[in-house]
């Protein structure tokens, strides 16, 4: 396995990078935009080669574990950028009028791709973990196995996940007019 050989012979971990960069910067580009995915899929490697010994070699494939890499970095991102809104909120109105509109600037580039049609709004609503689960199926290409090791959850789970993601967008898609009032 190359991360197995990387250990003692770091160059070859350009070969993960060569075969798995362009899924995974694709992966972040729907999810947050080609800029932000630009930045993401680098620290997505730069994090998997700082933990490559704690990567399990008797797996057959990087990839679901270098998504998995990447999901959290962006997870990681959103939980800062919370904080940030609520750090905004608690500040006086004038103080906060030239960070508010870095914020949301920040946001705009973030949800751009989300705002696009009727099906973005249906993925803004849907629970994270699920949201996570299906765009790592459809978007990722993972299989359920896959999936389940780059979230560290079980195959059952990732299934049951899918599954009420795919019946929300079900319902959403087939009452249209429930989903315009939003």
């Amino acid at each position: 396995m190359l991360i197995a050989r990387s250990l003692a012979e770091p160059e070859v971990f350009a070969s993960i990078f060569d075969r798995h960069f362009a899924a995974i910067h694709r992966y972040l580009a729907r999810r947050v935009g080609t800029e932000r995915a630009d930045e993401l899929a680098s620290q997505t490697f730069a994090v998997a080669f700082e933990r490559r010994a704690r990567f399990d070699v008797h797996v057959e494939s990087a990839r679901p574990w270098l998504f998995g890499v990447a999901t959290n970095l962006m997870r990681n991102e959103a939980r800062s950028e919370r904080r940030l809104l609520a750090a905004v909120a608690r500040l006086d109105a004038a103080s906060a009028g030239d960070l508010q509109e870095e914020v949301e600037r920040t946001l705009a580039r973030v949800d751009a791709s989300r705002e696009v049609d009727r099906i973005a709004g249906v993925l803004a609503d849907l629970d994270s973990d699920q949201r996570d689960v299906l765009l790592l199926h459809a978007w990722g290409d993972l299989s359920y196995e896959e999936i389940s090791r780059a979230l560290s959850i079980p195959v059952g789970t990732v299934r049951s996940r899918l599954s009420r993601a795919r019946a929300k967008f079900s319902a959403a898609l087939t009452n249209p007019i429930a989903e315009e009032g939003r």
